[in-house]
């Protein structure tokens, strides 16, 4: 197994011609043209790497790992998704949005209001806000400074 798992990653990462010899070593050309081997202790069956070396596989996205992330977070991007969500809200005019309006003072929200924007900024960053922390968040900057410090931005 741990071959074909290989066999799939390399297809997939450098294009390269493999191939399996008698000894049970997968010998792999890559995109330089350099081979280099790998040899495996369950790949002596000569029936198993007679089947490894005919088979095809058509997809490797599921068995190669491949990670990426978003970019590290600043207090400038964690205000721009804050105030996009926002803006979003159906609710929420964007002419009169502030980082500094209060939701119900000056954007005329009441709390069920509150607890969906709650609802949506945890759904866009990830994490759940307690409840008795949500109620404490009267205004989009006061959204952004519970982010960053819960995220450990400083910048």
């Amino acid at each position: 197994m741990a071959a074909r798992v290989l066999q799939q990653c390399v297809r997939s990462l450098a294009r390269p011609s493999l191939r399996l010899s008698s000894s049970g070593s997968l010998a792999v050309r890559a995109a330089l043209h350099r081979p280099v081997s790998f040899s495996f202790s369950s790949a002596a069956d000569s029936r198993r790497t007679r089947w490894l070396g005919q088979s095809r596989i058509p997809s490797v996205g599921v068995l190669c790992r491949q990670y990426g992330d978003l970019p590290p977070l600043t207090l400038v991007t964690i205000k721009e998704r804050v105030m996009y969500v926002l803006k979003l809200y159906d609710k929420i005019n964007p002419e009169k949005l502030q980082a500094t309006s209060h939701f119900m003072k000056d954007l005329g929200l009441d709390s069920l209001d509150q607890v969906e924007i709650i609802m949506a900024m945890e759904d866009e960053f990830g994490f759940e806000i307690p409840d008795g922390e949500a109620e404490k968040l009267m205004s989009p900057g006061d959204i952004v400074q519970y982010i960053a410090d819960k995220k450990d931005v400083y910048e």
